[in-house]
C-alpha cells in the first residue's frame, strides 16, 4: 500500500496548504509539528527502492539478471555443441572406427578392400594370348556378393587343345561367425584354410581326388598351388589350382587341360604348363589389388 503522509489541519491563512480543502478553523494539536511517521522496511525491501536519478530500477535489474542467466544459458549451449563437434569430427574421419580389445571387429580396417576390380581386366591380353593358345572365349559370370566379387572365364576349345581358366576374386566382409576377431580379414583366412583343408583332404566320398598343396610366396599373405587329375567317363582332366589371399581378398584360380577324352582327339596336358599358366593369372590378379 503505497506510503501517505500525515498532514495536520490547515491553519487558517497558511499560504502552503491553500490547495487543500478547509478541515476546521481549530489550533492545531501539540503533535501536530513532529515529522511524519513511515513504516519501517527490511534490507531486502530497500534494494528495491527506486532511489533519486535511477527511475525504473527494480526493471532495469530484473532485465539485467535475465540477460545474465540467458549468457549462462548460452555460453552453456556454445560449450557443449563445441564437445560435440569435436566428437563427431574424431569418428567422421577417413580412418577406421576404433576397436575395443577384445571385442568383435564389424567395420572394415586399413587395408582391407570393401570391392574387387573387375576380373577379366586384371590379366593382360598377352598373357591370355600366351598361355591359352588358339581361339579364346571369354565369359562374365554374374558375382553372388556384387561389387565385393567378381569371375572371369576364358575357353579354347579346338582340338587337341582344351583348356578351361576361372578366375575369382572374392571380397570378405566382417563377420561376426568368423575366427579371431571376425573382421574381414579373418573372415577370408577362415575362407582360405576351408579351401585348402578341401583340396587336400576331401570330404568322403567326395569325387574330389586328394592333392598335395604346395606353398608359395613372394605375393600376397597366404598363396598355394596344387595339382589334381580326375577321372570320369573315362575321361581324364588335369586340373591346377593356385589360391592367394590378400588382406581380405581371395584369389581362386584354376585351369582344366583335357589330357584325354572319350570322345574326340584332346591331348595330351602339361601338368607344369598347366600349374605355370595358373600361377601367372594369380599373380596378375593379386597385383591388381595394390
Amino acid at each position: 500500500m503505497p506510503e501517505q503522509e500525515y498532514l495536520p489541519p490547515r491553519r487558517p491563512g497558511d499560504p502552503a496548504r491553500s490547495d487543500r480543502p478547509d478541515r476546521d478553523e481549530e489550533d492545531p494539536p501539540p503533535w501536530a509539528d513532529l515529522p511524519p511517521v513511515r513504516p519501517a522496511r527490511s534490507a531486502d525491501e530497500n534494494e528495491d527502492v527506486p532511489q533519486p536519478g535511477r527511475r525504473g530500477g527494480r526493471a532495469m535489474r530484473a532485465a539485467a539478471r535475465k540477460r545474465r542467466r540467458w549468457l549462462v544459458l548460452a555460453g552453456g549451449l556454445v560449450a557443449a555443441g563445441v564437445v560435440i563437434a569435436v566428437v563427431l569430427l574424431l569418428r567422421s574421419g577417413p580412418g577406421p572406427a576404433a576397436v575395443t580389445p577384445g571385442t568383435l571387429i564389424t567395420t572394415f580396417q586399413p587395408g582391407e578392400l570393401r570391392q574387387v576390380p573387375n576380373a577379366c581386366g586384371t590379366v593382360p591380353t598377352a598373357m591370355v594370348r600366351q598361355y591359352l593358345p588358339g581361339k579364346v572365349s571369354q565369359a562374365s559370370p554374374l558375382p553372388v556378393n556384387g561389387a565385393a566379387e567378381s569371375a572371369c572365364n576364358w575357353t579354347v576349345d579346338s582340338p587337341p587343345v582344351y583348356r578351361l581358366m576361372e578366375l575369382n576374386l572374392l571380397a570378405y566382409a566382417p563377420n561376426g561367425l568368423a575366427s579371431g576377431d571376425g573382421s574381414a580379414t579373418f573372415a577370408a583366412i577362415d575362407g582360405y584354410d576351408s579351401a585348402l583343408q578341401a583340396i587336400g583332404d576331401p570330404p568322403k566320398h567326395s569325387p574330389n581326388p586328394r592333392a598335395t598343396a604346395t606353398s608359395l610366396s613372394g605375393f600376397g599373405n597366404q598363396a598355394f598351388s596344387a595339382l589334381q587329375v580326375f577321372h570320369e567317363g573315362g575321361a581324364i582332366t588335369d586340373v591346377a589350382t593356385v589360391l592367394v589371399r590378400y588382406h581380405n581378398v581371395v584369389i581362386t584360380v584354376t585351369l582344366d587341360g583335357l589330357e584325354h577324352s572319350n570322345r574326340g582327339s584332346y591331348g595330351p596336358v602339361s601338368p607344369s604348363a598347366l600349374s605355370a599358366a595358373a600361377l601367372a593369372f594369380a599373380q596378375a590378379a593379386e597385383a591388381s589389388l595394390h
